[in-house]
């Protein structure tokens, strides 16, 4: 995930400066969370508003678009391959959230703990400042998505150790506001926005979707 963020953030930053007036920023799926991470680690962007389309921003819990790729893998053995040195050679691998695993994941994941400031570092205020240049941050999601679980973590809620779903404002990253969100929400700057009947493969290509909800917060 690193290695994308290097890439698409010089890139962001090219059109940032093509762009001296501010430009947005839409993220779907892993593409959301790698777009968060770009924000984070490059505060000199000019984003204004970031849509967070359908994207695991506070991990991954789930295995149904992971069969693919590894058929026999469950949610309950996938740390035994995410939580190690191979397993986060793999993208989903540095994401991958595992709320019964927590000690392996903070030993192991290379990205998603830094990306949310729970490993202090030399990075962690340029991280929040980043993110907290925002001027609307939209996190968008549904209940019928089928791949993002929980699908609240498309809006910062995620499970408990007991696989109960917490919603963002409850969440301890929220509270003790590591990367900012706290500071935008308290701003009024964050909005979030549930869908139901949406499948995770339509939110970036069905047109009315996109016509009805999402062209209009792009001002």
């Amino acid at each position: 995930m690193w290695h994308q963020v290097e890439e698409m953030g010089a890139d962001l930053l090219a059109i940032s400066a093509d762009h001296p007036e501010g430009i947005h920023l839409i993220g779907y799926s892993q593409g959301g969370l790698l777009s968060r991470a770009i924000l984070e680690r490059y505060p000199e962007h000019n984003v204004h508003t970031f849509i967070s389309l359908s994207s695991p921003q506070f991990g991954q819990y789930g295995t149904k678009f992971l069969h693919l790729f590894f058929p026999d893998l469950t949610c309950h053995t996938a740390y035994e391959l995410f939580y190690s040195y191979v397993g986060q050679h793999t993208s989903v691998g540095n994401y991958w959230n595992d709320p019964h695993h927590q000690e392996l994941f903070f030993k192991y994941s290379q990205f998603l703990p830094y990306v949310n400031n729970q490993f202090l570092s030399n990075s962690s205020e340029s991280y929040k400042s980043g993110f907290t240049k925002l001027k609307k941050l939209i996190l968008v999601g549904g209940p019928d998505d089928g791949v993002i679980t929980p699908w609240q973590s498309s809006q910062f809620g995620y499970y408990d150790e007991k696989e109960e779903v917490y919603d963002m404002r409850q969440n301890p990253l929220y509270k003790n506001d590591s990367f900012g969100l706290r500071t935008l929400d308290e701003a009024g700057k964050v909005t979030l926005l549930s869908f139901s009947g949406m499948d995770h493969f339509d939110w970036h290509i069905n047109i009315s979707f996109i016509d009805q909800h999402i062209v209009p917060l792009l001002d």
